[in-house]
């Protein structure tokens, strides 16, 4: 027993022995174990706030829903702007016999460029990044999904591109109906959507691309518009003067009275126009952010104050002052801010308002009497000349100095010549392209209708139809 005993201390003693041995040769090899974690565990801690930085430095970009929203809610007035805005506007200022159709020429050169640009106009005209025309690597919206973003003027901040489609589908929709007022009253409905046609693909698309595109010539040598003084106003400013002049006078202009027969729906219809026009220069921020509530307020105040210039003016030269003259005033106004609304301050957007209203009234009597032409509703005199101004003065009250948002070293003079050069390049290409295309149409199916559709009104002979019934 004794011996069984010794021999189980023994062993216990034995596996102490190499316990503590053991022991010792692991404590022997901490230092090293401890080495090779400090060298693992050293570079990836040193990397770690280089690794934060990056993820700050590049944010995961996101679709904003306030963003998203706005935008959907913009697109929408801008539709108002067209239907029924402009279509009213321009119905109540034709005779009778033609309300209806100018309501359904405006109504479907807006349909029209709408399939168009999803066919085509979107592609060439933000696709790519040419000089004058971008691509058609987004032909018929291909490879835009529900999950395609498009930029904002934030870095981070994204909307769906499909939205940015429709957005800017309705700019291209108003820039071919706004055309619709010069030659009203004596075209061939089936005209009207040939030019549409020719004309928005070889002129509208051009232009936009070089003001607002990627890589766009005018965009690269800085020209500021903001929401469309050159692309909207100027270019179809030009191609309705261009039409004026080729499809000729209607029968009995300077002889025959000519006088709107509603101005109550030109009334309704400007102030759909004014409402409508929130979306179309806030809406051109691409967010609800700062910049989109200042080209909301510059809306309201330059086209009150060019409203209040034109009255005051007719007022002087007329004795009077009529509801067409403040109705024109106010498209005046809204024509003006449109490229500076982004970049002008308040009291900037006043001045540009008030000079909108004397020089648009000049413009649709003197000069209008200067140029000889029958431009119906006075696309010319209130969008030519409005957008003319308005380009111009956008390049004086972006500088700091007079309470723009340019920079520090804003230079006035060298603005004025990049949008003088916009202007020009605007108002040459529309013309030329506006005159190729009417010859074209008029080649293949005639330009205006016959005299005696003429007199009997467009809405019966063209549309088998009548507005009102008496």
């Amino acid at each position: 027993m004794r011996k069984l005993i010794a021999s189980f201390a023994l062993g216990l003693a034995a596996l102490g022995l190499l316990g503590v041995a053991h022991a010792q040769e692991v404590a022997a090899s901490a230092p090293e174990i401890a080495s090779a974690v400090e060298a693992v565990v050293a570079p990836a801690v040193a990397a770690a706030p280089e690794a934060a930085s990056a993820a700050e430095a590049a944010p995961t970009p996101t679709i904003n829903k306030g963003d998203t929203a706005w935008m959907m809610t913009a697109t929408i007035l801008v539709i108002l702007m067209v239907v029924p805005g402009l279509a009213l506007f321009y119905g109540g200022l034709v005779r009778s016999k033609n309300m209806l159709s100018v309501l359904m020429q405006v109504l479907m050169v807006f349909s029209l460029v709408a399939v168009l640009w999803a066919a085509y106009g979107y592609s060439l005209a933000f696709g790519g990044s040419g000089t004058i025309i971008g691509d058609l690597s987004k032909a018929f919206l291909s490879g835009i999904t529900p999950a395609s973003m498009a930029d904002t003027f934030t870095a981070d901040v994204k909307i769906p591109e499909l939205i940015f489609v429709a957005f800017q589908c309705t700019f291209a929709g108003i820039t071919c109906a706004l055309i619709v007022g010069a030659f009203a009253e004596r075209i061939k409905f089936g005209a009207v959507l040939l030019f549409t046609a020719l004309w928005f693909t070889f002129s509208y698309l051009p232009i936009a691309h070089m003001v607002w595109g990627a890589g766009g010539y005018l965009l690269s040598k800085g020209a500021l518009d903001f929401a469309g003084g050159t692309v909207v106003h100027i270019n179809s400013a030009i191609a309705g003067l261009v039409g004026a002049y080729m499809i000729g006078k209607r029968i009995g202009y300077g002889r025959e009275s000519f006088t709107p027969h509603s101005l109550t729906l030109t009334m309704v219809g400007a102030s759909l126009l004014w409402v409508g026009w929130f979306g179309f220069n806030a809406g051109s921020a691409g967010a609800a952010n700062g910049v989109a509530g200042l080209a909301f307020i510059n809306t309201v105040l330059a086209t009150a104050a060019a409203t209040l210039s034109w009255i005051a003016a007719e007022g002087l030269i007329k004795g009077k002052a009529s509801m067409l003259g403040a109705a024109s005033g106010a498209v005046a106004g809204l024509v003006v801010i449109t490229p500076a609304c982004g970049s002008v301050g308040p009291m900037g957007a006043i001045v540009m308002g008030l000079i909108a209203g004397f020089v648009c009234l000049w413009g649709v009597s003197g000069l209008k009497k200067m140029l000889g032409a029958d431009d119906a509703l006075d696309v010319f005199g209130i969008h030519g000349v409005g957008g003319i101004v308005g380009a111009l003065l956008t390049g004086v009250f972006t500088a700091p100095s007079l309470g723009g948002t340019g920079a520090e070293d804003f230079s006035i003079a060298h603005q004025l010549l990049v949008q003088a050069e916009g202007v020009v390049i605007t108002i040459v290409w529309s013309g030329i392209v506006a005159a190729i295309c009417y010859k074209i149409v008029d080649l293949v199916i005639g330009l205006r209708v016959p005299e005696e559709e003429e007199r009997e009104g467009l809405d019966i002979t063209s549309h088998g139809e009548t507005a009102y019934h008496k």
